[in-house]
């Protein structure tokens, strides 16, 4: 049984960076029944620009049939502080004006996604969860969450992430945020903000989550042509595309929040604070990842107490998190055995 709910939070929530949110909303989804021992919660971490609902986004890992199955689960994910599909975020109303917040919502970090969370957790009563797993930006609130409450997590498989969003990757959120802040209509309140900013925006992260192999066995021309080459076709595509179910706000603060993981910060040096996690943790990396390197994904595991680290191959490069569920469902199977 799948079901849509809406927390209310009636209070101040505080922010890493200062600020205050004089109230909060979380969209999030539950899909199975809960057991009698509570014992069987699996919580999903979703990406920067999916929604609560797992079923939709990764199927052939979760849902009936699947290796992470609601007959026999109680899953949960929810909607990260931020995005624009249901929970609190710069596309919702400011109290104090009456209008979106747009670009005057205040920073968020990844820390805060995981607080938020916290709440969630608390209203529907989750002492322990069996298993969290998350790509990506879901891996990193998976990991900061694991070092914020060490002993919540039994198991966690944490896909395609790190332990501090790294040098190169900051790079690439720099340079779509550049793009998208040549559209001056970014900092309007109106609905269809930034539209043309996001296009481009997606349209260079697409180049970070394939690679050369797949637009060269995609998207090589077959014809001779001096113009609408379809490699161009398909950028265009891509950012139609994401411009169609996001929005530029919150595809702006999410990236800001990616740049912000560090599990490390005001604590001790990295490595001593993976010593705290006590979950048992499978690691995978992708081999030809280019937004994040395994070598990432083998150092995270090698420092943690019960780190196990695996390697897939995918023509698809990073988006392999989402693609290749039955490599990854091989993998975790073992792994929960």
């Amino acid at each position: 049984m799948t079901k849509v709910s809406i927390l209310v939070h009636n209070h101040p929530f505080s922010l890493e960076c200062g600020s205050t949110l004089p109230k909060l909303e979380v969209a999030y989804t539950t899909h199975g029944s809960l057991s009698t021992g509570k014992d069987n919660v699996i919580w999903v971490f979703h990406a920067l620009t999916a929604n609560a609902n797992p079923l939709e986004w990764w199927t052939g890992l979760i849902g009936e049939n699947y290796l992470l199955n609601p007959d026999q689960y109680f899953i949960v994910c929810a909607n990260i502080l931020g995005s624009c599909y249901g929970t609190t975020g710069p596309d919702s109303i400011d109290p104090a004006t009456g209008k979106k917040y747009g670009m005057d919502f205040p920073l968020i970090t990844i820390r805060d996604m995981v607080q938020v969370h916290e709440l969630l957790r608390a209203e529907l009563g989750i002492e322990s969860i069996y298993l969290g797993i998350g790509g990506s930006m879901g891996g990193q609130q998976l990991l900061e969450w694991n070092v914020m409450n060490p002993s919540l997590f039994k198991n966690s498989c944490l896909i395609a992430a790190n332990m501090r969003h790294s040098a190169w990757g900051i790079a690439f959120n720099s340079a779509q945020r550049l793009a998208m802040q040549a559209d001056q209509t970014l900092y309007n309140k109106s609905d269809g903000a930034g539209r043309k900013g996001l296009k481009a925006a997606r349209a260079i992260a697409m180049l970070s989550y394939r690679n050369a192999t797949i637009y060269r066995k995609k998207q090589t021309d077959t014809e001779d042509k001096i113009d609408g080459f379809m490699a161009d076709s398909y950028q265009n595509y891509q950012g139609e595309k994401l411009c169609n179910r996001f929005t530029a706000h919150a595809y702006w603060y999410l990236t800001k929040a990616m740049d912000s993981h560090n599990v490390g910060r005001n604590r001790k040096a990295i490595r001593k604070v993976l010593k705290q996690v006590t979950s048992n943790t499978l690691v995978i990396g992708i081999k030809t990842d280019l937004l994040f390197s395994y070598i990432e994904q083998k150092i995270l595991a090698q420092n943690l107490e019960k780190g196990k680290f695996e390697l897939i191959d995918s023509l698809y490069g990073h988006d392999g998190f989402l693609i290749e569920t039955d490599k990854i469902s091989l993998l975790l199977q073992d792994f929960l055995e």
